[in-house]
């Protein structure tokens, strides 16, 4: 039986807009299995933004819970949830979210500063996961004179940086073409095959499912089969 390392338990997110309640995440079950890619799906709006935020303890919910391993982190202090954001896990976003004024390595040993790591074993860590994905020879170009693309590499390299159990990506392909989409799918594969992370990722696109080791299709905040 494979180890679950993520799940919820009738997990609802409501938001209040203009004096009316809106019902984002409506009580989603799910497991999310060690080592494998699950895909979160469904149009503009379904609420899966808001699930993935949920997830990776970005915002909480209104009801339920989200377990890692055992730990509710729902019932957490703040502190041990930022800790459990820091440490466990990491973010690739759609919007990447680079320092414009660093250079790609720069990015990535940025954040295993702030991780903690030591000099030495960020700068080759830093090194590595720009091999990973194929931009070391991009190392010393800063985002503005790298393709969209390669903008991505860079921040999923920064996202699995630091060696998260969990690596949580918002339509990681919705800004690029067809082709340089399907290079990033393959290297967010790669990580899960080969070095082991776990990785939840939404889409809108059909055409990533075939990848997936498990999707959840959302409609109007419900995972629907």
């Amino acid at each position: 039986m494979e180890e679950v390392i993520l799940r919820t338990v009738d997990l609802c997110r409501d938001f209040k807009t203009a004096g009316e309640t809106v019902h984002a995440v409506r009580h989603v079950n799910m497991t999310v299995e060690k080592g494998k890619l699950v895909i979160l799906r469904g149009r503009s709006g379904s609420g899966k933004t808001t699930l993935l935020n949920q997830l990776s303890a970005l915002d909480m919910p209104t009801s339920g819970s989200v377990f890692f391993h055992e730990t509710d982190l729902t019932k957490i202090s703040e502190a041990k949830r930022d800790d459990y954001r820091r440490k466990k896990i990491g973010f690739a976003f759609q919007s990447l979210a680079l320092l414009s004024f660093l250079t790609a390595y720069e990015n990535i040993e940025f954040a295993l500063r702030v991780a903690g790591y030591p000099g030495k074993e960020r700068r080759d860590r830093a090194m590595e996961c720009l091999t990973m994905v194929d931009l070391k020879k991009r190392m010393n170009h800063r985002p503005g004179e790298m393709s969209g693309g390669e903008q991505q590499r860079v921040a999923i390299a920064r996202a699995f940086a630091h060696r998260p159990e969990l690596l949580f990506a918002d339509e990681p392909t919705a800004a690029l073409d067809t082709h340089t989409g399907l290079v990033v799918v393959d290297l967010i594969k790669n990580l899960v095959k080969e070095h082991g992370i776990t990785v939840v990722m939404t889409t809108h696109d059909m055409g990533l499912l075939t990848v997936a080791d498990k999707v959840y299709t959302l409609e109007d905040g419900e995972i629907v089969e």
